[in-house]
């Protein structure tokens, strides 16, 4: 009789759309387009719709924001309050590499 290996159980990777790194998607945070056109922060990571994956850097959402990089990645245009509720997120999350 042989050993039992064990498996390693498979981790989700997403890429940030604002620097480009993968990570594990529990990492990450995830926003989503909603069927009604709705753009929110997604905590859960379950919402339906379209999503976006960020670093919790405060660096790639200004980054991610000023270039428009949420909007192409979800395929839609934000409203100033959109905008708004966004960087006031962003506002709240680490300056630096954590």
């Amino acid at each position: 009789m042989g050993k039992r290996t064990r498996r390693r159980k498979h981790v989700p990777q997403r890429t940030c759309v604002a620097c480009r790194t993968p990570r594990p998607k529990r990492e990450l945070v995830r926003i989503v387009r909603t069927t009604e056109g709705e753009v929110l922060v997604d905590e859960t990571g379950k919402r339906n719709g379209r999503g976006a994956y960020l670093c919790r850097k405060r660096e790639c959402w200004e980054t991610a924001l000023a270039h428009h990089r949420l909007e192409r990645a979800l395929k839609t245009t934000f409203s100033p309050e959109t905008q708004a509720h966004l960087r006031e997120y962003a506002a709240t999350l680490a300056g630096g590499d954590e």
